[in-house]
């Protein structure tokens, strides 16, 4: 089993240069502890919370638990002990040198409330994606997704070519280190045990659930609507769980980073736009898996062929942009006329449509719906197709036909 080097770790080790305090979270198993071990040098102390004497002491007694611990510390699953954070603010305020404490934790929501409350601008913050096709299939440096030439021309060069084929298999295959990596090879006792244990410990921890089965039956519902509108009333009739619980329990996969939404783009002179946001699953592998597609081959040809491709192309570009700590301005656009554009990325002052397709070659009729945006307050730069052309293309001079496999 080789270590995939992550995109991240150039960005850490730069951070914690930089910063007393270093927190990066992100989903279970993506492998967050693994870059952080692997980048830690030979004198950092590592403890992680999962060890219930530590975690107790943590708790307790937070003051004893860091002088026990020399500096630099490397402190795992941190979320289990929010008494920890006042006592590394006292820390880092007494003068805590660059690179004092590294912190990981699986709860990003909850973990960003507590270090933003203690540490607001001592901490340098981080989320960590699964692997993305880059890491797993590219090589170079990476680069967040843009839409000007250059750089779209480079991205050629990063990426692995590959057919519709091989994108479900990558859609299938999902990308959780402990899978991708072969330290697991049965992917059906990998999925079935992460699915498991992230009911027992990060569910848990948010929500009191008596029924752990009617729960994995939630996420399921939930998976086969990926890439989809949200309809909560939907899932929660799929499952026989009132409205407010079904709420309840999205809340609950959004706080653990199982999913994420993209809200749809208005402005105050696009009064027509719909409010539903998209759903979309932090792992396409897990969707394929809660969805029991058995092969890359069915899922290809399956109902949802769609819908998860288009999870998959908006968490790489996501990725792209995590893996560089920098932000994505990223929407979908849809009003109650049905004009409906899979993606729009603001940059530079400008909006960017995209759309997401299957085909090898795409009409020009796919880019007529991206001057709606021109009634908007923002001007519209450049659009793409996002598809299976093997090779850069373009419509015309305002828009792109750029292959899957280099984002």
């Amino acid at each position: 089993m080789a270590f995939i080097k992550r995109d991240m770790a150039g960005k850490i080790l730069e951070l914690s240069k930089e910063y007393a305090c270093l927190l990066v979270t992100g989903p279970r198993q993506v492998g967050k502890t693994t870059l952080l071990r692997e980048l830690m040098e030979p004198r950092r102390n590592y403890v992680t919370l999962d060890d219930l004497e530590e975690r107790r002491l943590a708790k307790e007694d937070p003051a004893l638990f860091l002088q026990l611990h020399d500096l630099p510390l490397f402190i795992d699953e941190v979320q289990y002990a929010p008494q920890l954070f006042s006592y590394i603010k006292i820390a880092i305020d007494n003068g805590a040198p660059a690179g004092s404490f590294w912190l990981t934790g699986s709860q990003a929501f909850r973990m960003m409330e507590l270090a933003q409350e203690s540490l607001a601008g001592r901490t340098a913050i981080l989320h960590m994606p699964s692997l993305s096709q880059h890491e797993i299939y590219g090589t170079g440096e990476n680069v967040p997704f843009s839409l000007d030439l250059p750089s779209l021309k480079a991205r050629r060069e990063r990426g692995a070519p590959v057919t519709l084929e091989g994108i479900y298999q990558r859609i299938w295959q999902g990308s959780l280190p402990g899978h991708v990596s072969g330290k697991y090879s049965d992917r059906s006792v990998f999925y079935s045990s992460y699915l498991q244990t992230y009911i027992d410990r990060d569910v848990s921890e948010l929500v009191a659930v008596t029924d752990k089965l009617l729960f994995q039956d939630f996420i399921r519902a939930a998976a086969c609507r990926a890439g989809q509108m949200l309809n909560v009333h939907d899932i929660a009739q799929d499952v026989g769980v009132s409205d407010d619980t079904a709420r309840r329990w999205l809340q609950v996969l959004e706080k653990s980073d199982i999913i994420f939404y993209l809200r749809p783009y208005s402005n105050n002179l696009l009064k027509r736009t719909v409010k539903t946001p998209k759903m979309y699953f932090f792992d396409t592998g897990l969707v394929a898996y809660l969805t029991r597609y058995s092969s890359p081959e069915i899922l290809q040809n399956g109902a949802i062929n769609g819908a998860i491709l288009e999870n998959y192309v908006v968490g790489e570009i996501l990725k792209s942009y995590q893996n560089a700590a920098q932000d994505c301005l990223l929407w979908y656009y849809r009003d109650k006329s049905s004009h409906e554009i899979d993606l729009v990325m603001e940059g530079d002052g400008q909006l960017h449509p995209l759309e997401i397709k299957r085909s090898v070659n795409p009409g020009s009729e796919l880019v007529g719906t991206f001057s709606i945006l021109d009634k908007g307050a923002v001007p519209r730069g450049t659009g793409a197709v996002l598809c299976m052309r093997p090779q850069l293309s373009a419509i015309d001079s305002q828009n792109f036909i750029v292959p899957i496999w280099t984002i």
